[in-house]
């Protein structure tokens, strides 16, 4: 079903059933769908088909989920990657959103959800009308989505990216976790303000010194130019 027309999504899973599932409710929303059960294959099939996101299973046999992101971001892939696991553990989620994961589902998982977050990350990479975005020493070309911190170019993910911009679009207001959930990934706070955090302190490792966002204990973040 679906004319194909948001993009094609790759399926990285090695459980048939989930996968044919997964790929109807996509297809449903418009997307081209290709599926890949194996994990040597997918990094080639990445490179092949030039997806608009891609939903990786972490458990593969043979290079698993992590590793295949691993290799896409440092060869300077940043195509939207979307992890679903059977493990629920806080370790394994922290450990994916740190080399460059932009969103997590634990199985089961409902498809029409797999479907809702993929069109969040799409939405939110599309970009907004504003055309630049600074505070500090952070400045922002939206519609190229490119980050300076200082003189230095800065390699965001799309989700770092987009918290980064909404926290900019609202200089020194303070905004909950579970507001920047809302907001930045598309869903409620059942999701995991956690998610929040990591994101938030990747974002500080990366800009350093010239990071404009502070932390307002028990509430939320803020981003100040001073």
């Amino acid at each position: 079903m679906g004319s194909a027309g948001r993009g094609l999504v790759l399926v990285v899973e090695d459980e048939t059933a989930i996968a044919e599932l997964a790929a109807l409710y996509l297809r449903r929303d418009g997307f081209g769908v290709a599926i890949e059960a194996d994990g040597g294959n997918a990094l080639a099939a990445v490179r092949r088909l030039r997806p608009v996101a891609v939903v990786l299973d972490i458990g593969l046999s043979g290079m698993d989920g992590i590793e295949i992101c691993r290799a896409l971001r440092a060869a300077g892939d940043w195509t939207p990657v979307l992890f679903v696991t059977a493990r629920d553990d806080e370790l394994d989620r922290l450990l994916g959103l740190e080399i460059g994961a932009d969103d997590y589902l634990t199985k089961p998982f409902s498809p029409r959800e797999l479907a809702a977050r993929v069109r969040t990350v799409l939405r939110r990479a599309s970009g907004g009308p504003v055309s630049a975005l600074t505070c500090g020493g952070v400045r922002i070309d939206v519609p190229g989505r490119r980050v300076w911190a200082g003189e230095a170019e800065v390699t965001l993910t799309s989700t770092e990216f987009d918290l980064l911009a909404h926290l900019l679009r609202h200089p020194g207001q303070v905004l909950s976790r579970d507001q920047l959930l809302s907001s930045v990934w598309g869903y409620a706070a059942a999701a995991g303000t956690r998610t929040v955090d990591v994101h938030v302190a990747q974002l500080r490792a990366k800009l350093g010194a010239h990071s404009p966002i502070r932390t307002v204990r028990g509430i939320g973040y803020a981003a100040d130019a001073g």
